[in-house]
């Protein structure tokens, strides 16, 4: 098995590809979903390519590759033909030389970056992944501006997904973003309004369509808050989902639908960070008891972000964690129709069979001393240490 994951087989040895991308017509909105990487950059290229008014851009991480290279080259003549280009970066994940930014500057580029400073915000992550085209279309999900982000299976790239959206629904991104571009331009005021909006903000079109946002905050983040309330009455879940170490009342709210045989749980056997899959391996006895169904995908990394909770649909930059239900910016499209949840969990069920099925028996096998050490020490650092440190220097608590 180590043998055939380092080339991007499958569980079975079979070769895996990756999904061609699909639509579907949702609550009003077009959505075409990229699973493949090459796909989402040849879409977020032309999203760029195509823009004539304005771009709104802001990703986590954005590296000075091949990929990152050609993105900024596209901005910055996106810039030079008459565009409104607003780019921000999170200064943790976007360590970028002044040499790569002046080209976008010169250009007329509004470059910012989020928390430049070291100070205790500097804990605060803005994971968001976002381009919004003419304020009409726009494109999100996990991936980030590097070339892992886009290469393919065979050569250990992230397996992701991008989503672009047509229709009344891209006016929340529009309204949240200008709201962040506010925060990240006034460094010293921003930090009460952040707190203050990610409590409160959320937009909506009816009940089956709704932007949810996650953040630090005294109580719980419209996300945090949607997705718990979904799974206290939830009846079936499927999760596709790269870092997955929940609080305790989401992790028992999992194992009560999971107890009624409604759970699948399709999660990494692959990262660039060992620690978060040993604290979502430390999980499995207690999801394994309440039958939940779990599978590591094992062709290469995993980085999806995808729930589907009864006929809700979550998808976004938001994984199933402490830092992204408590801490770090994220934005989450959540969709409610039948229809919708159907297709996502047939894709699911396409990377489930590309996975290995986690057993009780097998998990038993890998449950040796030491290795349930490493993946409690996994959780300690993840889910305790980290989240404890920067809520109390952030908020006082």
């Amino acid at each position: 098995m180590a043998e055939t994951q380092q080339h991007g087989l499958c569980a079975d040895g079979s070769a895996y590809t990756d999904p061609e991308p699909f639509g579907i017509c949702s609550q009003g909105q077009q959505l075409t979903f990229l699973p493949a990487g090459a796909d989402r950059r040849e879409a977020l290229m032309a999203l760029v390519a195509e823009a004539r008014i304005s771009l709104k851009v802001c990703f986590y991480i954005f590296v000075e590759d091949h990929v990152g290279t050609q993105f900024r080259d596209a901005l910055v003549a996106a810039a030079q033909r008459g565009v409104d280009v607003d780019l921000i970066v999170d200064s943790f994940g976007a360590d970028l030389s002044d040499d790569f930014i002046a080209p976008m500057r010169n250009a007329g580029i509004d470059f910012c970056c989020f928390s430049p400073r070291w100070t205790q915000r500097y804990l605060i992550r803005n994971h968001q992944k976002m381009v919004v085209a003419d304020d009409a279309k726009a494109m999100f999900g996990g991936f980030n501006i590097e070339d892992d982000y886009f290469a393919p299976p065979a050569r250990n790239g992230w397996n992701d997904l991008g989503i672009v959206i047509e229709g009344p629904a891209v006016a929340g991104p529009v309204d949240w973003f200008a709201r962040l571009k506010d925060w990240t331009d006034d460094d010293r005021a921003h930090f009460k309004a952040i707190r203050r909006t990610v409590r409160q903000w959320e937009w909506s079109q009816g009940e089956g369509c709704r932007w949810l946002v996650g953040g630090p905050t005294r109580g719980l983040s419209s996300w945090a808050r949607c997705v718990g309330k979904d799974l206290e009455q939830g009846r079936r879940l499927d999760m596709f989902m790269a870092y997955f170490s929940p609080p305790k009342k989401l992790l028992r709210a999992i194992g009560r639908i999971a107890s009624k045989g409604g759970t699948r749980l399709l999660m990494a056997a692959k990262s660039d960070n060992g620690a978060t899959i040993g604290a979502t391996r430390s999980l499995y006895h207690y999801l394994l008891g309440q039958k939940a169904e779990i599978y590591e995908f094992s062709p290469c990394k995993l980085h999806t972000k995808l729930i589907v909770l009864d006929d809700a649909v979550y998808m976004g930059s938001a994984n199933f964690d402490m830092r992204s239900l408590y801490l770090n910016l994220e934005i989450v499209l959540r969709i409610e129709d039948a229809a919708l949840a159907d297709r996502m969990r047939e894709f699911i069920s396409r990377q489930i069979a590309a996975s290995e099925h986690i057993t009780p028996e097998k998990h038993r096998r890998r449950a040796t001393l030491w290795n349930r050490i490493r993946w409690n020490l996994g959780w300690m650092l993840v889910s305790v240490i980290d989240y404890t440190i920067s809520r109390k220097l952030n908020l006082g608590l």
